[in-house]
């Protein structure tokens, strides 16, 4: 065993990212964050960050008190008793709502993700009148971020965008991939042989949400801090991919 290679992956909180603003240029920050910690992207390399600060410098922001609520925000609102503008927000970023309860309205977001609030959030923002959003289009997101810095350093990675999910049938949140540029969604197993020569029939693994939540760990939920985190060592080989992967057909799924 002392010949052969171990395998291992590392884990690596990038230090020193401040507060994001709209319009912040992210891949600039990150680049020289990065320098500044005497870190070299290496062919290979996945970079995950959250869909906060990603949302940040894209300026997706909502101020609640300009939000006039429509008579269905106000109906869902009584429902699941929260404030009408946010509700009206989240319908406006969701495809459609699916469950209601006091305290939690679960949508189909506008990207097809199944979620609480079409991941509307008031953590993490400044200001208790403000809101943000996921990105537009996480997965534009990743190729633009990605495009950057593999352009300033010349290796060839992947990035992912980081949302914290809760699962139907499990307590807690993870971190799962809303955002994917480089790295595969979805990585088909199908075929591969176990370790008695069996072909696998069905396996598919979630890697980007595998990748996700691995860096979660590091990013923590509350004041950590650490939004980026560099994941070096992954035991698959990066292709062009996406987190749309990741989505569930609608003939596919036997609970909605």
């Amino acid at each position: 065993m002392a010949d052969e290679e171990v395998p291992r992956i590392q884990l690596i909180a990038i230090p020193g990212i401040p507060l994001i603003q709209a319009g912040d240029d992210l891949a600039a920050i990150l680049l020289d964050c990065l320098t500044t910690a005497d870190l070299r992207l290496q062919d290979g390399d996945v970079l995950v960050v959250t869909s906060k600060i990603v949302s940040k410098a894209e300026g997706r922001l909502v101020r609640l008190s300009e939000v006039v609520p429509s008579p269905q925000a106000v109906e869902v609102a009584a429902a699941c008793e929260k404030d009408p503008r946010l509700v009206e927000v989240i319908l406006r970023e969701s495809n459609r709502v699916l469950r209601t309860r006091p305290g939690l309205i679960i949508v189909e977001d506008r990207r097809g993700f199944v979620c609480a609030n079409a991941g509307v959030d008031h953590s993490n923002v400044a200001g208790e009148d403000w809101v943000l959003l996921l990105p537009e289009d996480p997965d534009a997101s990743a190729a633009a971020l990605r495009g950057r810095l593999e352009a300033a350093t010349g290796a060839r990675i992947g990035v992912i965008i980081a949302d914290s999910h809760g699962r139907a049938f499990r307590m807690g949140t993870v971190g799962v991939a809303v955002g994917a540029s480089g790295v595969a969604g979805l990585l088909d197993l199908r075929g591969r042989p176990d370790l008695f020569g069996y072909r696998l029939q069905v396996t598919q693994v979630g890697l980007a949400d595998e990748v996700a939540a691995a860096a979660s760990l590091l990013m923590g939920q509350a004041d950590e801090g650490r939004p980026a985190v560099l994941v070096r060592g992954l035991p698959y080989p990066l292709r062009e991919g996406n987190a749309r992967e990741l989505i569930r057909p609608r003939e596919l799924d036997l609970f909605r």
